[in-house]
C-alpha cells in the first residue's frame, strides 16, 4: 500500500492543479444537489422498547393524531391571593385568549386549567398548569413563535400574575454558541507556532474545510433519500473538520522533513504520502470503525450520526491523500516560512527543522520517561485511576428543566410546577390500553385509574382518559409523586411494567403499556446501557486486528486499548466531578448539577477511541519504521518522538480546543457536557497516555514489544505502514537513500 500512496502523491502533486479542478467540481456539484434536499425532521425511535411500541400503537390507533407534535407548558402563579379570586380569573382568561392566537396551536390547543372542575389548578387555586398543543414538530420552531409566547406572558405578567413557560417553544430556536470558530481560531494559532508559516498553517485548515464541506453538503443532499435530518450532521462537523486538519497537519509535516532530507518536491511529497498516508488511512480506518460500529446501539438517529461522521472522516482521509499533495505542488516554496528560506534562497530549503541544533522537546521528553520507565508508568496509572475514581458514583440520565439555569423561564416554570402540584408533574407518565373484542375499556381504564391511585406515595394523579374512535384504545396520564430523572421514578415505571401490568392486563383483559417522554428517557438510558458492552468489544476487537496488521505486534495493539480504557474512565471520572458532584462547575458556566447523560460513557467510548488511535498511530507507527530500518527498542521511541512529538501534540491542542470551545460557549447543558467530557478524553489520552505511558511502557518491555507469533505473522497480511516495501522499491528505482543527495535540485515551483 505504502507504493501505492507513493506513486498516487506524485502523480497527485504532478497534476496538481487537475486535482485542485476536481474537488473544486465535485464540491460545486454536491452544493448543487444539496439544494435539492429537503428539511427532515428527528426521527427519534427506540426499536425493541415498550415506550416506541406504545407511541406505535398509539400512531396506528389515533391516526389523527401527530405523535411528533410538540407541547408547551405554561405555569401560572398569582401575584396576590389565589387563582379564584376575579381579578386573577380575569387575567387568566385574557391570558388564554392571546395564547389561543399563537401560530400553529391545534383547534382547542389550549387547555383551560379552569375546566373539568379546575381540574388544572393544585389543591389550593395557587398554581395553574396550561398546556399548548402544537400542530407543529421540533423544526417548526421559529423566532415568532417564541416572540409571540414571551409577548403574551409579559401581557399577563403586567396584569399582575406570575407566569413562566416550559417545552421547545418556550426555549426558541437555539444557536451552537460558536464553538467550531474557537476551534479553528486556536487551530490557525497552532499551526502558525509549529509550522512557522502563514501559507503552511493555512493549507491543513483549508483542504480540512474543503472535506468538511464536501461532507455537509453531501448530507445535505441525501437529507430527503436517506432521511438525514440537521441533527445528523453536527458529529460530522466535530470530527470531520479535527482529523481533517490532523491528517493534513501529518502530511504536510512529513513532506517538509523529506524536504530537508534532501529529496525533491515531488518526490518529497510522494514519499510523505506513501509513509504518513498509509498511516493516515489506518488511523482513519479506526475512527470509521469507531463511528459506524454506533449502528450496534439500534437507535436510528445515532445509526445515521455515526454513518454520517464516518463517511466525512474517509473525505478527510481522501482529501490528505490527493488534494493535500495537490495543494503542496501549488505552495511551493512558501511551504517553510520567509526567514526560513533566507537559510537556503536557492531551494528555499533549510539544512534542518531544528533551528537551534539542540534536541527538540519531544526527544528530551521521551529520553527522561525512559530513564524512569516504571516509576513514569506507575505514577500515571494510578493518576488516572485516581480521576476515574467518580465513575462509581456516577448516575446516568437525560437532563430536565430541572438542570437549567436558575434565571431561564424553564427552570422558573419546573420549580412552580414542583412547588404546586408535585414534581411529577414535570413528567407524566402516559399509560396506554390496548383492548380487543369483547373488553370494556371504560371499565379498564377505570381499573388502571384506581390500581395506579393505589401505589400511596408514587402516584398522586390520574388524569381522564381519552379513548379513539372506535373504543379499542385508550390513554391516561399517570403522575408520579417524585421527578422526571429521579430514580424512583425509574423503579416506578419498572415495577409497572414489570408486576402492575400483567396483573391488570389479567383483570380487565386490556394490554397496559407505559410511554411518555419520562418512560422514553428510562428506556433510553436502558438501551445505552445494555450496548455499552457489545460496542466496546465490537470497536476495540476490530481495532486490535487492525493494529496488529499495522505494527506486527500483540503488544502494542493491547497497549493502544487498555490505555485508551484508561483514558475513557479518568475523563468520564473528571465529568460526574463537574457536572454531578459541582466541582469547579462554575469555571465553565455549569449552574445546575444532575446525572450524567446516558449516552455520555458509549459516546465517547465511540468518538475518542477513533480520535486517541490516530495519536498511537501516529506516533508508534514512526516508531516501528526506525525500529525496521535497524535502531534499537529505546532509540526507535525516542526517534519517533523526536519526528512526531510536537505534531501529535499540535493536533491534540486543536482538538482539545475544537471541543473545549463547544463547552465554554454552548448554553446547551447537553453540549456542554460533550464539548467538556471529549477535550477532557483528548487531553488525557494525548498527553498522559500516548506521550507518556506509551513510551514508558516501550521502554519497560524493549524489544518484545514487537514479538507476534511466527506462525500469526505469517497469515496475517502485510500493510507495511512503515514504509519497508516502498524503501525497497525506491532502492530499485535508484531513489533509496543512498542517493538523496543526487536529487538535490533547485526548486522551481512557486
Amino acid at each position: 500500500m505504502a507504493t501505492f500512496l507513493y506513486k498516487l502523491g506524485r502523480l497527485c502533486f504532478r497534476r496538481r492543479w487537475w486535482v485542485a479542478l476536481v474537488w473544486l467540481a465535485l464540491l460545486v456539484g454536491i452544493g448543487a444537489a444539496s439544494t435539492a434536499g429537503g428539511a427532515v425532521e428527528d426521527d427519534f425511535a427506540l426499536p425493541g422498547t415498550e415506550s416506541q411500541d406504545a407511541i406505535d400503537l398509539m400512531e396506528e390507533e389515533f391516526p389523527e393524531a401527530n405523535a411528533d407534535s410538540i407541547e408547551t407548558t405554561v405555569v401560572v402563579q398569582p401575584e396576590n391571593g389565589d387563582l379564584n379570586s376575579p381579578e386573577s380569573r380575569a387575567a387568566v382568561e385574557q391570558l388564554l385568549a392571546g395564547l389561543a392566537e399563537g401560530e400553529k396551536i391545534v383547534e382547542n390547543g389550549v387547555a383551560d386549567p379552569y375546566a373539568n372542575d379546575g381540574q388544572g389548578l393544585n389543591q389550593d387555586a395557587t398554581t395553574a398548569r396550561i398546556t399548548i398543543d402544537y400542530n407543529a414538530t421540533f423544526g417548526d420552531v421559529d423566532d415568532a413563535m417564541h416572540e409571540q409566547l414571551m409577548e403574551v406572558m409579559d401581557e399577563a405578567r403586567d396584569a399582575g400574575l406570575v407566569v413562566e413557560a416550559s417545552g421547545p417553544v418556550a426555549l426558541g430556536e437555539q444557536e451552537m454558541g460558536g464553538g467550531e470558530t474557537i476551534g479553528i481560531l486556536v487551530a490557525a494559532v497552532v499551526l502558525v507556532i509549529t509550522f512557522g508559516s502563514l501559507v503552511a498553517a493555512g493549507l491543513p485548515l483549508i483542504t480540512a474545510l474543503i472535506g468538511v464541506m464536501t461532507g455537509m453538503l453531501g448530507i445535505a443532499a441525501l437529507s430527503t433519500t436517506l432521511g438525514l435530518s440537521e441533527t445528523t450532521g453536527i458529529l460530522a462537523m466535530m470530527i470531520g473538520l479535527a482529523v481533517g486538519i490532523d491528517y493534513a497537519l501529518f502530511i504536510v509535516s512529513r513532506y517538509r522533513a523529506e524536504l530537508v532530507e534532501g529529496h525533491s518536491r515531488e518526490e518529497a511529497a510522494g514519499r510523505a504520502a506513501g509513509t504518513a498516508g498509509s498511516a493516515v488511512v489506518f488511523a482513519g480506518l479506526t475512527v470509521i470503525i469507531a463511528l459506524a460500529g454506533l449502528a450496534v446501539v439500534n437507535v436510528p438517529i445515532l445509526t445515521k450520526m455515526g454513518m454520517a461522521a464516518a463517511a466525512t472522516v474517509a473525505i478527510a482521509v481522501i482529501i490528505a491523500l490527493t488534494l493535500v499533495p495537490a495543494a503542496l505542488g501549488i505552495v511551493g516554496k512558501r511551504i517553510f516560512g520567509r526567514r526560513v528560506r533566507k537559510q537556503n534562497p536557492e531551494t528555499g530549503v533549510p539544512a534542518s527543522l531544528n533551528k537551534n541544533g539542540k534536541d527538540n522537546g519531544g526527544t528530551r521528553w521521551a529520553r527522561a520517561i525512559l530513564r524512569r520507565p516504571a516509576l513514569v508508568l506507575a505514577a500515571s496509572v494510578i493518576g488516572l485511576g485516581v480521576l476515574a475514581a467518580p465513575v462509581a458514583s456516577m448516575e446516568m440520565g437525560l437532563p430536565d428543566d430541572g438542570t437549567q439555569p436558575e434565571d431561564t423561564t424553564q427552570r422558573k416554570a419546573y420549580d412552580m410546577l414542583s412547588e404546586g402540584f408535585g414534581p411529577g408533574f414535570n413528567g407524566p407518565l402516559m399509560m396506554t390500553l390496548d383492548g380487543g373484542e369483547g373488553v370494556d375499556l371504560e371499565a379498564a381504564a377505570e381499573t388502571v385509574s384506581n390500581e395506579l391511585m393505589a401505589l400511596e406515595g408514587q402516584i398522586v394523579f390520574t388524569a381522564e382518559p381519552n379513548f379513539n374512535a372506535d373504543q379499542t384504545m385508550a390513554t391516561l396520564l399517570a403522575f408520579p409523586s417524585t421527578g422526571p430523572s429521579d430514580h424512583d421514578t425509574t423503579e416506578l415505571v419498572h415495577h409497572i411494567r414489570d408486576d402492575l401490568a400483567p396483573q391488570l392486563e389479567s383483570q380487565t383483559g386490556a394490554a397496559v403499556l407505559v410511554t411518555g417522554a419520562t418512560a422514553a428517557n428510562i428506556d433510553f438510558s436502558q438501551v445505552m446501557t445494555d450496548a455499552l458492552v457489545p460496542y466496546l468489544t465490537l470497536v476495540v476487537g476490530l481495532a486490535f486486528i487492525l493494529l496488529m496488521l499495522v505494527f506486527r505486534s500483540i503488544l502494542v495493539p493491547l497497549k493502544a486499548a487498555l490505555g485508551f480504557l484508561l483514558s475513557v474512565l479518568a475523563a468520564l471520572g473528571a465529568v460526574v466531578a463537574v457536572f454531578q458532584w459541582g466541582w469547579a462547575a462554575s469555571l465553565i458556566g455549569v449552574e445546575e448539577t444532575g446525572p450524567i447523560m446516558s449516552m455520555m460513557p458509549i459516546f465517547m467510548v465511540g468518538v475518542i477511541f477513533g480520535l486517541a488511535m490516530d495519536y498511537e498511530v501516529f506516533l508508534v507507527t514512526r516508531m516501528r519504521e526506525a525500529h525496521v530500518h535497524g535502531e534499537g527498542s529505546n532509540q526507535s521511541v525516542v526517534t519517533g518522538f523526536n519526528l512526531n512529538a510536537r505534531v501529535v501534540t499540535a493536533a491534540a491542542v486543536i482538538m482539545i480546543s475544537v471541543f473545549a470551545g463547544f463547552a465554554i460557549t454552548s448554553v446547551d447543558s447537553m453540549v456542554k457536557m460533550m464539548g467538556f467530557g471529549l477535550a477532557a478524553a483528548v487531553l488525557l489520552d494525548a498527553f498522559v497516555v500516548r506521550m507518556t505511558i506509551v513510551p514508558a511502557l516501550m521502554g519497560l518491555v524493549g524489544e518484545r514489544a514487537w514479538w507476534l507469533p511466527t506462525w500469526l505473522n505469517r497469515i496475517l497480511p502485510n500493510v507495511d505502514v512503515e514504509g519497508e516495501s516502498l524503501e525497497r522499491y525506491l532502492k530499485a528505482n535508484g531513489k533509496g537513500r543512498d542517493a538523496i543527495q543526487q536529487e538535490r535540485e533547485p526548486a522551481s515551483v512557486g
